[in-house]
């Protein structure tokens, strides 16, 4: 943790427009009818297809990230995922728009897990169009050791045994890839099986939590749309792997409208939790 203190503070801010392309590169992925357009509001979750990672090819890592030490610190856990985000819908972002993304590093921390030094890094992002603010969002990463060889992973958690409605996901290498694509999300982990298993000892590629969010709020939307989304938290549990058949899930709304949802193995086994808030 030497040295990283100094990261904690610093701000980044970009901005771009509002393409159609990798929007309706995602309405594609997710089997839609309709093309998005001009003027059309952006599906929940797709900001994370905007301001993707550009940087030149000769500074990209051997893992497919930019290579560490430029806004983010350069820690050296080999492993890196994206834990969870607390993501607040304000107004809409619409295809067409002039958007200005701000990034600050809020908080680094240094734990101590079964597999070693955990490393935690908190980014809050601001997304604001011409006509104010319209989304913020937490994101935490998880930087971590690879686990010694042969160690077995923890204990599933059991899903929740009762849902509303349930929608079955065949996590196929083309679906992963067509969503590395409009993220531009180069991460191995997703469509390299070799680097997967031999580097990351993932059995094969790793199914993206940002897209297994999108399936729940996708898989919800149609059952909501009377209502507009206002908040949407997701912690990651386990990884779910390419060619494993799992379904996202959703519970009955509670007495304050929020909604509890969740992806699971075909076991039980939960490897994603989140709740929806939506306007009163």
């Amino acid at each position: 943790m030497d040295g990283f203190h100094d990261w904690i503070g610093r701000e980044q801010v970009q901005e771009e427009r509002c393409d159609a392309w990798p929007m309706r590169g995602l309405a594609a992925l997710l089997d839609k009818e309709t093309i998005p357009g001009p003027g059309d509001e952006i599906a929940p979750l797709a900001h994370w297809l905007m301001f993707a990672p550009s940087v030149p090819q000769s500074q990209i890592g051997s893992d497919g990230h930019p290579r560490r030490g430029g806004f983010l610190p350069p820690i050296t856990q080999p492993r890196r995922m994206w834990a969870g985000s607390d993501i607040r819908f304000m107004a809409p972002i619409r295809i067409g728009d002039h958007v200005v993304k701000t990034s600050r590093i809020a908080s680094i921390e240094e734990k101590v897990g079964r597999t070693g030094s955990l490393i935690f890094v908190v980014v809050e992002n601001r997304y604001e169009t011409d006509d104010g603010p319209a989304l913020s969002e937490e994101q935490t990463l998880v930087y971590r050791e690879d686990p010694p060889p042969g160690e077995l992973p923890p204990p599933a958690r059991p899903a929740p045994a009762e849902a509303e409605w349930s929608v079955d996901i065949e996590p196929d290498p083309v679906l992963l890839f067509r969503y590395s694509a409009v993220t531009f999300n180069a991460h191995r982990i997703h469509y390299d099986a070799p680097y997967a298993n031999d580097v990351e000892h993932y059995p094969r590629p790793v199914v993206h939590g940002q897209l297994i969010a999108t399936l729940m709020l996708d898989g919800l939307g149609s059952r909501r749309q009377d209502k507009r989304l206002q908040r949407f938290t997701f912690r990651a549990q386990r990884p779910l792997l390419c060619d494993t058949a799992f379904a996202v899930e959703g519970a009955r709304p509670r007495e304050d409208g929020t909604i509890e949802l969740w992806s699971r193995t075909r076991d039980g086994e939960l490897t994603m939790s989140a709740t929806a808030g939506f306007e009163a």
